[in-house]
């Protein structure tokens, strides 16, 4: 069926739609009430489908290079919502936007219903009846809880009521230890009343933290006062300064979004009783232009995922977006009552929007093109990927005689290591092919969790770079990837004064530029952070496994057996895992006795 066959006989039902190049790889995901309409109103049909003169010029670029489409019918414009956001995420197509901050925010909780409250963090309702909550916070809730049992003499830990004797906190007068002295409701409650005025009051807060570094200090208690200090910074670094208070007990939520030409960034705030609490901000890679229609929708989709947040607020948005109604009906789901969503134009509320604004502004305006994106925008034209790698994943593995076998993944994002990101696996294949296919195939499998980057590297040649474009291939995934590998003559790296050149693999031809050019320099940079990376796992898991075969071998196991079971169950893990019976198919029934008596 031909592609305008296919837009002819779409049926009228909500769904999601997929559009494809003539290579098949994914352009764009997108969503509809009706597929029918949605999808026609990209289109003209005479004299010859072509792109409809009404669109932008991003989309005007995907359609004419559009040769294929797909769907999926759904129930609702809902659903259609839901799937489409999640395969955006599994699958990063050439011209959506994706967007990776989906964590959630900590918020400070106190439960009103104990004897003695203390407060704790929690990212989720808590099943209490009188719970109070604080937030939520982008930075500094911990050091903010810190900071209150520094400075008020609360129950420190869950565990001490518990004890019913006085411990170390009663003695540095850090805690008033009602667990075993009289202390009434009333006397206790005077602390609880500062520690929730400190929450609420920042300035107050900080001030008392000051006061604090400062009696440390003529202590000579240095160290004290240091770790005050960067606390202090810390919790500074958590809001947007403003003069505006309104004075009154309302809360908002605020999300503005402001652009260049490469990038975007959303600042949200979070006022609460009137006071501006916290404050946060994320960068966004532009690759095809920007939509403000689509990056609104996904930003509060992603904020308002599927759990009720502690404190449900109005939300205030900095501009209309063609999406609002059906954004509005998902929070509503997700607030289990209706979600008010506003684009305010006057009063304090407009003020809020242009706060916000003003520092999406200056931090775009600070965000300069550096001289490392110039050479990845020099790099796309040179290997042509399909975007500028502004994320950047890079896989290597290692082993030793086929002994602690593991894969490494590291990640590269807006010019520094992203060492939060990294992932290591332990692997039970033999060969450098066999490994390198678990490792891609494992992360591969945990792109609905951890959406796929802009680049693979892979370190290796043309024939692992081939089973990683197979991997992704098979699994609807169409990302950039590329390989570096040392130069071979004869089947063997070339060496000259003891140094192999390297040499760079994509899309079937081999780059091979000169030890000055910045764009292989950044290459190996990335795969020599990933060589670390594996070869410092290894090290780690070798050690354990030469700790964990020496036990065993006191217990009468020799090196040998020790090797057999390896080599058959993997690791020690797995062997942990198995029954007698299993492991006396491999050996005798004495040692699989002893070696599942050694793991209990």
């Amino acid at each position: 069926m031909t592609l305008e066959e296919t837009i002819k006989q779409l049926p009228i039902s909500a769904g999601i739609y997929q559009y494809f190049d003539k290579n098949g790889h994914l352009l764009y995901i997108g969503k509809a009430k009706n597929l029918s309409n949605r999808v026609k109103s990209y289109w003209q049909f005479t004299p010859e489908l072509h792109a409809s003169s009404q669109l932008s010029l991003r989309i005007s670029k995907m359609i004419n290079q559009t040769v294929s489409m797909r769907y999926i019918v759904v129930n609702s414009e809902h659903d259609a919502l839901i799937l489409e956001n999640s395969l955006i995420k599994q699958l990063n197509p050439k011209y959506n936007i994706l967007l990776r901050d989906d964590k959630t925010y900590p918020y400070i909780y106190v439960d009103n219903s104990s004897e003695y409250p203390r407060f704790d963090i929690t990212r989720k309702i808590i099943k209490s009846k009188e719970i109070t909550y604080f937030g939520p916070y982008s930075v500094g809730a911990r050091d903010i809880l810190d900071s209150v049992y520094e400075i008020c003499k609360l129950v420190q830990k869950k565990a001490c009521l518990k004890s019913k004797k006085l411990c170390l906190y009663y003695q540095i007068d850090k805690c008033l230890g009602p667990c075993e002295l009289p202390i009434t409701k009333e006397r206790y409650k005077i602390e609880l009343d500062l520690a929730t005025t400190l929450i609420q009051n920042k300035k107050a807060l900080l001030n008392k933290l000051q006061e604090k570094m400062s009696f440390y200090a003529e202590e000579l208690r240095y160290e004290e006062a240091g770790e005050i200090r960067d606390r202090r910074e810390r919790i500074s670094r958590s809001e947007i300064k403003s003069d505006i208070d309104f004075a009154s007990d309302e809360n908002y939520d605020i999300f503005v979004i402001q652009n260049s030409s490469s990038r975007a960034v959303v600042v949200r705030i979070f006022m609460r009783h009137g006071k501006i609490i916290s404050s946060s901000h994320d960068f966004i890679a532009l690759h095809e232009g920007v939509d403000y229609d689509e990056l609104y929708s996904r930003v509060l989709l992603d904020f308002y995922a599927s759990e009720k947040p502690p404190i449900i607020a109005p939300i205030l948005v900095g501009a209309k977006f063609e999406n609002i109604e059906i954004i509005r009906e998902h929070v509503s789901k997700v607030f289990e009552k209706k979600a008010q969503i506003e684009v305010p134009e006057i009063g304090k509320k407009k003020h809020l929007i242009e706060l916000a604004t003003l520092n999406a502004l200056e931090l775009l305006k600070r965000d300069k093109v550096s001289i490392n994106r110039e050479i990845l925008e020099e790099l796309q034209e040179l290997l042509g990927l399909q975007k500028v790698p502004n994320r950047v994943e890079v896989f290597d593995n290692s082993h030793m005689s086929g002994v602690a076998t593991v894969g490494a993944m590291i990640v590269y994002e807006d010019g520094k290591f992203d060492k939060k990101s990294y992932r290591t696996y332990h692997l039970e294949a033999k060969d450098e092919y066999a490994q390198m296919r678990e490792t891609l195939t494992r992360r591969v499998q945990s792109f609905s969790k951890n959406s796929p980057p802009d680049l693979w590297i892979i370190d290796g040649g043309a024939t692992l770079l081939k089973l990683a474009m197979d991997i992704l291939e098979s699994n609807g995934v169409f990302i950039d990837a590329i390989a570096i590998s040392k130069e071979k003559i004869d089947a063997k790296s070339h060496r000259a004064k003891g140094k192999a050149n390297d040499i760079l693999h994509a899309n079937d031809k081999l780059y091979a530029l000169k030890d000055s050019d910045k764009r292989l320099q950044w290459a190996q940079n990335l795969r020599d952070e990933a060589h670390r990376a594996a070869i410092t796992f290894h090290k780690k898991t070798k050690l354990k496994l030469d700790q964990e075969s020496k036990l065993l071998s006191l217990q009468g196991i020799s090196q040998a057996k020790i090797v057999k079971l390896l080599n058959h169950f993997g690791t020690f893990e797995e062997l942990k895992k198995v029954s007698i019976e299993e492991i006396s198919e491999l050996l005798s029934m004495k040692d699989a006795n002893i070696i599942k008596n050694f793991y209990k």
